[in-house]
């Protein structure tokens, strides 16, 4: 665990937008499923994850059937996934929604994937990052595509101390399945 003097260990929170979603009709907003290249890309964003060495401590999931699908795609790349809560609040919630949610996380959990939809995800990244490494935050700022993966990190004591402007955005990527 890496700490600086006072200020608590190094902190992660991975947000990872949900896969492609399909459009069936007359299937409400909540329950859409993944489409065909969401089933592709959402193991992509696990293997990412793996490779980057970003496995969370824990994942807070929306309850929509297409973000809880995404987990347990990406999920089935790693030997053994961590704990899963699947929460309603994240659900087209806000950045200011999604920022409370993660700040009732333990201490103890270092690395937190939060999983979720747009435009939340997107300005709640914005909103927390004080700087980016290289183009980071113009990518990001330009588009946050499904399956994206945004890795945040700063010092703290607790997710409490993650306040907007406070993290550094230190990856933003686009992991994308191979078409069979």
């Amino acid at each position: 665990m890496m700490e600086r003097a006072g200020a608590g260990p190094l902190r992660r929170l991975v947000v990872l937008r949900h896969a492609k979603s399909a459009w069936p009709l007359d299937v409400a907003d909540h329950e859409r499923p993944l489409a065909p290249r969401g089933r592709r890309d959402a193991p992509a964003a696990g293997r990412a994850l793996a490779e980057a060495d970003c496995l969370p401590d824990l994942a807070l999931c929306s309850t929509a059937v297409r973000a809880r699908r995404t987990w347990e795609l990406a999920a089935a790349e790693w030997g053994t996934p961590p704990p899963v809560r699947f929460d309603r609040r994240l659900y087209a919630a806000s950045p200011a929604g999604l920022l409370a949610v993660v700040q009732e996380v333990s201490a103890e959990v270092e690395t937190l994937l939060l999983i979720g939809h747009n435009p939340g995800l997107e300005e709640l990244v914005l909103a927390l990052a004080g700087d980016g490494l290289d183009d980071t935050l113009e990518r990001l700022r330009t588009k946050f595509p499904t399956s994206a993966v945004a890795v945040l990190t700063w010092y703290g004591t607790s997710w409490r101390t993650l306040t907007p402007g406070t993290a550094l955005l230190t990856s933003m990527t686009v992991p994308r399945g191979e078409k069979k």
